[in-house]
């Protein structure tokens, strides 16, 4: 059994070192390597006459993420104007490796790719739009084709393409849903505070979803929300310790109807008057509260907006 055993792995052994042929040579420092990062700090610096000297005659360029098949590449008098644009437009720009990544250089021994050299770089591009503000911070992979004479020839590129869809949607005024200053989500929100005023928790409460989720301004990012039967925990504990006497509308709430997502969101503004019972101060605390509504007039989230420190001084 032990021979068959040994047998067994060695032949397994042999099986996986067959599975395995070299197909070329990966270099962390290369001449292909100093051409891509020359041109890049060309790009950054906005010289479109440099970008273009280092791009071969029949230069490509090719849009990773495109799925149409009749897409056109971008051309090395596209690459000059593309430069150029950014110099004008583009605030901030910057494109460096990304942090703990640095570029291959590969050759490979097919015989279609013995006068190219592939490299293949990580880096992030940050930058913001002068006349939109778009903040433009994303990683950025790209495979560049060098050939013999040290020009490249193709870049394929792999980016996050919403950023540009969000810089071509903001050239225009558009809408995005509605805004109300009377709707019945807003008397919903009125209705709650008013029966928080006056202590009655078991109608406040019924204007929640059981799944609704709370979080306020106090909690560190990435905490997660908390539970309705958190929240009511919460709360018992702040009007053990508070005597509410008063919570009223500043302003007036809005309703908003995002086009977006379709979102229900109602914001309200509010000045919530209390007496510490532990020795009668009094205190006023302004408030602001978002609450999300779902299709059927429930509450599922809530993000509460006060100084706490008011409470504690």
């Amino acid at each position: 059994m032990k021979r068959l055993t040994l047998m067994l792995l060695m032949l397994l052994t042999v099986m996986v070192h067959a599975q395995k042929k070299k197909n070329g040579t990966i270099y962390s420092e290369h001449p292909a390597i100093d051409v891509v990062e020359n041109l890049n700090k060309a790009f950054v610096a906005g010289d479109s006459d440099k970008v273009m000297s280092f791009l071969a005659d029949d230069y490509k360029y090719w849009n990773g993420t495109n799925s149409n098949k009749d897409a056109k590449p971008g051309t090395k008098e596209g690459a000059g104007k593309n430069a150029k644009w950014w110099k004008e437009n583009v605030s901030y720009l910057s494109l460096e490796r990304t942090s703990g990544a640095y570029p291959d250089a590969i050759e490979y021994k097919d015989e279609n790719q013995k006068d190219v050299v592939w490299v293949q770089t990580w880096n992030h591009l940050k930058g913001v739009h002068n006349s939109t503000g778009v903040k433009i911070d994303m990683p950025v992979h790209r495979l560049y084709v060098v050939n013999a004479d040290n020009k490249i020839q193709t870049i394929i590129d792999y980016s996050d393409r919403t950023v540009w869809r969000e810089l071509n949607e903001s050239f225009v005024a558009r809408k995005n849903g509605t805004i109300y200053n009377h709707h019945d989500y807003i008397n919903s929100v009125r209705r709650m505070m008013a029966a928080l005023e006056n202590k009655d928790m078991e109608k406040f409460y019924s204007y929640y979803h059981d799944d609704a989720r709370f979080r306020n301004i106090h909690m560190p990012v990435g905490t997660e929300a908390m539970t309705l039967e958190q929240d009511r925990e919460g709360m018992q504990k702040m009007m053990e310790a508070y005597d509410i006497t008063s919570i009223d509308v500043q302003g007036y709430p809005d309703y908003l109807n995002y086009g977006l997502g379709n979102a229900k969101v109602v914001q309200s503004w509010w000045k919530v008057r209390m007496t510490r019972k532990s020795d009668d101060k009094k205190i006023v605390m302004p408030l602001f509260l978002i609450h999300d509504f779902d299709d059927d007039g429930k509450i599922v989230g809530e993000n509460a907006y006060y100084s706490a420190s008011l409470m504690q001084n």
